[in-house]
């Protein structure tokens, strides 16, 4: 997790916790890792708002503001949470890595919520080939060697594996191997080094995408940075939004595999398990915007 300008506070956060989880009432059951979890993002949301205003929040999407596969629709109660933030003069991105190149499937996904979110491109055509060939290459070694049940799916942005059978599970210390084994490979080559990307475990599957979420936050922070707060309009003098005043929730920050972890290094994170976490989490967040405030 992120210090928050080293204002992280770890007592006044144990002490909210406790009365919601009860964790020092219990006599033989110790602090769980989610108990730690869920204290550390409480924690960060504490020192985060006690430094000054959240200029900007950005989002994962599955497993973060809908479940696994599914999308954002009308009746999700994280929407009005969501214009709660941004009533409070938030700014919002989404942060996936869904691999979409038509708008209408981001759509699709979102149509919710509407989140304008401008794309920053850096790469070349070649570069991006480059990398995603390797990484294919990868994948592919790693099917044979673990004797995967996987299909090798190639995307415009992206590579990865998913099962050959419907149904079929493949077992987790296959996927993380996997992961690893692809994400050492590229680190190690002269493509891996030029240019970000993302080896993640998805569940039931690995991808490799060509940048990662760090990046993802990046753009938001410096698109949202260059718009005046009063006109909307760009100005190339206004700097971008900092870590300092960033959060980023999402369910995937394990090192080994996790798309979300590499976000630690642009903002403050908040790590949650399921969207009811996201919802809880951002009424504790409003909550504490509106103490500030009353303060």
């Amino acid at each position: 997790m992120r210090d928050v300008e080293g204002m992280i506070d770890d007592h006044n956060a144990f002490e909210y916790q406790d009365k919601k989880r009860f964790i020092s009432s219990r006599r033989f059951v110790p602090p769980s890792f989610n108990d730690v979890r869920l204290i550390l993002n409480t924690a960060q949301l504490m020192g985060l708002t006690a430094t000054g205003s959240l200029d900007l929040a950005t989002f994962d999407g599955d497993v973060t503001l809908y479940d696994d596969g599914q999308s954002l629709l009308p009746s999700n109660p994280v929407i009005q949470r969501i214009i709660d933030l941004m009533s409070n003069d938030t700014k919002i991105g989404i942060v996936t890595a869904a691999g979409y190149t038509e708008a209408e499937k981001y759509h699709g996904r979102l149509h919710g919520l509407l989140t304008a979110v401008n794309t920053s491109t850096v790469l070349t055509e070649q570069q991006k080939n480059n990398l995603i060939i390797m990484a294919e290459s990868s994948l592919r070694e790693c099917v044979q060697n673990l004797s995967l049940a996987a299909t090798v799916l190639r995307k415009e942005r992206a590579v990865g594996i998913i099962p050959t059978v419907p149904d079929y599970k493949f077992p987790r210390e296959s996927l993380e191997e996997t992961v690893l084994v692809v994400q050492k490979k590229l680190e190690m080559s002269e493509v891996g080094r030029l240019l970000p990307f993302c080896a993640f475990n998805g569940g039931n599957d690995v991808f490799v995408d060509i940048g990662d979420k760090s990046w993802g936050v990046l753009v938001c922070q410096n698109f949202f940075g260059s718009r005046g707060k009063a006109t909307g309009e760009v100005d190339e003098e206004t700097e971008a939004i900092l870590g300092e005043r960033t959060l980023h929730v999402g369910d995937q920050f394990l090192s080994a595999g996790s798309n979300d972890f590499k976000a630690r290094v642009v903002g403050t994170t908040a790590w949650i398990a399921n969207p009811t976490e996201t919802v809880e989490l951002l009424d504790e967040l409003v909550g504490l915007i509106g103490m500030k405030r009353k303060e």
